[in-house]
Formats: C-alpha cells, sequence, structure tokens
C-alpha cells in the first residue's frame, strides 16, 4: 500500500472485533484463573444424592432400547448431561453414565429385577465455568463456540498488531513490548515447566 495513513476499516475490525469478543475474552481470562487455581475456587467435594428405583424386567433382556432406558431414567430422576457411555456386556447389569459441566451420574441397573441405583454428583458453579472453558462434556454447540472464540482472539490480534505496524511513532516500543512478552513467554516455560 502506497497511503501510511491508518485506514478506517481496519481500526473499525479491530474495534469492533474487540467489543464482540469482550464477553469471551473475559470468560476466558476469568477462567483461566480459577482452573489454575481450582483448589481455591472450586468449593470442595460434589454434593452427591443418591436414587433408587426399578424399570421393568422385560425391558432389560437381550435387545435393549439403550435410549429408552436412559431418557426413562433421566425424565424419573431429572438427570442432566448427555449419555457418555451404556455398558451392557455383563449379563447381570448395565452401567449408563450421564455428563455434563460440573455434573456426573452413574446408574448401575441389575437386568434380573430392574433394580437401579444412581449417584449423582453436582459441583460447584465455578467447576461448570471450568469445564466450559475446557469443553469438557459441554457438547457441540459450546465446542463450536470455543472454536469461533479463539478464531476471534487471533483475528483480534492480529488486528492489533497490524494497527501497530501503522503508528510510526509507537511502532519499535510496541514491537518490542510484544517480543519482551514473547520471550517471557519461552523463558517460563523453559525453566518453569519441568
Amino acid at each position: 500500500m502506497t497511503d501510511r495513513r491508518l485506514p478506517w476499516w481496519m481500526r473499525w475490525l479491530h474495534v469492533y472485533g474487540s467489543l464482540l469478543g469482550l464477553c469471551a475474552t473475559l470468560f476466558f481470562a476469568v477462567t483461566g484463573l480459577t482452573l489454575n487455581h481450582a483448589d481455591w475456587f472450586e468449593g470442595g467435594e460434589p454434593v452427591v444424592r443418591t436414587l433408587t428405583g426399578a424399570l421393568p424386567p422385560a425391558a432389560l433382556g437381550e435387545r435393549l432400547d439403550k435410549l429408552a432406558i436412559a431418557e426413562q431414567l433421566r425424565h424419573a430422576h431429572h438427570l442432566q448431561g448427555m449419555v457418555t457411555g451404556f455398558q451392557a456386556d455383563d449379563p447381570d447389569e448395565c452401567v449408563v453414565i450421564w455428563k455434563g459441566p460440573g455434573y456426573s451420574a452413574d446408574a448401575i441397573i441389575q437386568r434380573g429385577t430392574g433394580a437401579y441405583r444412581i449417584e449423582e454428583a453436582r459441583r460447584s458453579w465455578v467447576a461448570v465455568f471450568d469445564d466450559l472453558h475446557k469443553g469438557r462434556d459441554s457438547g457441540p454447540v459450546w465446542s463450536l463456540v470455543i472454536d469461533v472464540c479463539a478464531v476471534g482472539l487471533v483475528f483480534v490480534a492480529a488486528t492489533g498488531l497490524w494497527l501497530l505496524l501503522y503508528l510510526r511513532k509507537r511502532r519499535r516500543r510496541g514491537l518490542l513490548v510484544a517480543l519482551l512478552g514473547t520471550g517471557l513467554m519461552f523463558i517460563a516455560f523453559a525453566f518453569g515447566v519441568a
């Protein structure tokens, strides 16, 4: 480009891209801190609830309708999360597992009698946010949100660097600070990570 003036459109993209991603940046920054110090923020042991009941033994024969069984238990006990496992290899029992951010429930069903026992565990809201930060047990939609946020942060960083290159008076100092920050990360990795 021959015009060295700062293009208004690049500033516009950077400013409004930053504002669009402001909540995501704050969310991932705060949860990065709470993840790094989970013992400070997550609040100890989960709240555990034990549930019991019985299913019709006829539903637990050789031809299992896994979805129907999982959804019947979900509806009966207001279970949350996604079914992440349904093990029916054992002729005597089935195991169904639900997982979600800060949440898990495990059901053990006796195939002969239909009796079941569910152990449900709920962690604090900080643990829920930490699981969302990692994308743990949060499903494909949230996984897409994480990807979009990551691409957005790369875009904001790239447009910010591009803007810096157009600011002649601040270019050298800004690039030195960026280089210093990059160097500090490499030093922390090289000498602080065993």
